[in-house]
C-alpha cells in the first residue's frame, strides 16, 4: 500500500478541497402543454405530461 513520504501541508490540502463545489444550476425547458418550466427529459411537475402523454396524476 502506498504511504506518503512527506506530510501534506494544510494549504495544499485545503486548496485541493476548495474545488468541491456545486455545479451550475440545472437547465430548464418550457413544457409544450402548460408552458411552465421543467427539467429536460423529465415529466412536467405542473401538468404531469411527458412526450405529449399524461404520465403523472397531478392534484
Amino acid at each position: 500500500m502506498a504511504v506518503p513520504k512527506r506530510r501534506s501541508s494544510k494549504c495544499r490540502t485545503r486548496s485541493r478541497k476548495a474545488n468541491w463545489k456545486a455545479t451550475t444550476a440545472p437547465t430548464l425547458n418550457e413544457c409544450p402543454q402548460c408552458h411552465e418550466s421543467r427539467r429536460p427529459h423529465h415529466a412536467c411537475p405542473t401538468c404531469g405530461t411527458y412526450a405529449g402523454k399524461e404520465v403523472l396524476e397531478v392534484k
